[in-house]
């Protein structure tokens, strides 16, 4: 364990943020709304622009080891926080003064402070709020208490399956079950940062162009698959070569296999279902000049497909935006079949807890059965409006076997005509290539008069 007096001076960008105490408390907001089941994407869009890129750097450090904050909370609050944001506050800066050597090496710097500043400035951050005001002397005794029985409460608070391997108990559960030789590796990876990983926009460069602007402006990067790039150090977009001119967007390795899987041609009619904010759409936009209609529930982040589109110079003005529920025919389907289908459907999300750590603290296991059930709800209605001969790719960011594998068995075998062909099924993030955690099945819906073609 580390000495928490050996700490570095915080970063420029740390600097010029501003004062710690102010952060401490924003911070200490963001994870009670996260207790309280809201996204934290959602908290920190709320956040003024000035700190909002400190808090999001000091809230999703918290988000990775909040299991750690609230075990040691739990040992120094022996009748429990008086109140929400009071124990929220506590066990925010816990997780600060508690860093671990390895820490410094799992992708993310970690927001380091002298261990009697950010005692003080807890302090501080209690008194401004009237919930936690009352209690600025109980929270400086319990920082105080932890900086003289730290090896003793650390300890104790690693006796925690949770605090070992920064996950809900459940979860670890889970993951053991489905992957036992394997549940280990998937956890440590899912516990540290994602990289920052580029797709090359083919409709208007290619990777080595790209690949050449980034070492021109020193910045290493290696490719990865058949259009990314991932960076070795993650760079404000905005500064990386080629933002402007529209090569590239921002895209998970294994978010990237999905317009790939889709064999397009031109002219094809094509739906991306679920497809916000249209990361997916512009890869399939990319491989071929189709009729796409892009669907979503969400009309607000479905706007967001045209402002990607626009950036990226791809022709949005063929692409059918429609707001409705996938699983609700025919409100939003014109009745025409489609040839292909990508059915990016709504999911646990447990495969990208690496970009999203407050995932893992926002799902319950129930979460599981309901999103599988919903699934299944989407995937039936959506079948309907595939013709005969066409292609259906089902796509989820979730490691949960019930969200994938099992369900491309009840796919197989309940959709009227439904063929599996070849797809990667499962990717598991740490398992010898640096992408999240999806699963892809993709299946050919076979004209009930046909033969069934078993040879997939």
């Amino acid at each position: 364990m580390s000495d928490s007096r050996a700490v570095p001076a915080p970063s420029s960008a740390e600097r010029a943020a501003p004062p710690l105490n102010v952060l401490l408390l924003a911070t200490a907001h963001a994870v009670q709304a996260v207790a309280e089941g809201y996204s934290l994407t959602e908290v920190l869009n709320a956040e003024p622009l000035p700190r909002r890129a400190a808090v999001q750097s000091l809230s999703f450090y918290v988000m990775r080891r909040l299991a750690r904050g609230r075990a040691l909370a739990d040992l120094l609050l022996e009748r429990g926080a008086p109140n929400p944001l009071m124990g929220s506050l506590l066990l925010t800066v816990l997780c600060l003064l508690s860093v671990e050597p390895a820490e410094s090496a799992d992708g993310q710097r970690p927001p380091r402070y002298e261990a009697h500043t950010l005692v003080s400035q807890a302090v501080t951050a209690a008194g401004q709020d009237k919930q936690t005001a009352a209690f600025k002397g109980l929270i400086n005794a319990c920082l105080r208490r932890y900086l003289r029985e730290r090896e003793a409460l650390m300890a104790q608070a690693y006796l925690r399956s949770d605090v070992r391997w920064g996950f809900p108990k459940w979860w670890i559960r889970r993951i053991r079950e489905a992957y036992p030789s394997q549940w280990e590796s998937i956890l440590a990876s899912a516990a540290a940062p994602g990289p920052l990983t580029l797709r090359i926009n083919t409709r208007k460069t290619d990777r080595d162009t790209v690949m050449q602007a980034l070492q021109a402006q020193h910045i290493g990067a290696t490719p990865i698959g058949q259009h990314g790039i991932v960076l070795d150090q993650a760079q404000p977009v905005g500064k990386i070569p080629g933002f402007e001119q529209g090569w590239w967007l921002v895209q998970d390795a294994g978010a990237q296999c999905a317009a790939d899987l889709l064999p397009l041609t031109d002219g094809m009619r094509v739906l991306d279902a679920c497809a916000a904010p249209g990361g997916k759409t512009a890869g399939l936009l990319m491989q071929a000049k189709v009729h796409l209609t892009a669907l979503d529930i969400d009309e607000v982040r479905l706007s967001r497909v045209t402002e990607n589109l626009l950036r990226l110079g791809l022709d949005h003005d063929g692409v059918i935006l429609k707001t409705g529920n996938a699983a609700r025919l025919p409100s939003w389907w014109d009745g025409q079949p489609f040839d292909a289908i990508l059915a990016d459907v709504p999911c646990t999300a447990s495969g990208i807890v690496r970009r999203h750590p407050d995932i893992k603290w926002l799902r319950e296991e129930q979460d599981i059965a309901d999103t599988a059930a919903l699934q299944r709800r989407i995937v039936a209605a959506l079948w309907e409006t595939l013709k005969p001969g066409g292609l259906f790719l089902y796509v989820t960011c979730s490691v949960f076997p019930q969200e994938g594998i099992e369900q491309e068995a009840w796919m197989r075998t309940t959709l009227p005509g439904a063929v599996s062909l070849p797809a990667p099924g499962q990717l598991l993030p740490g398992q010898g290539s640096e992408h999240d955690g999806f699963f892809y099945a993709l299946l050919r819906k076979q004209d009930e008069k046909q033969t069934p073609d078993t040879s997939a």
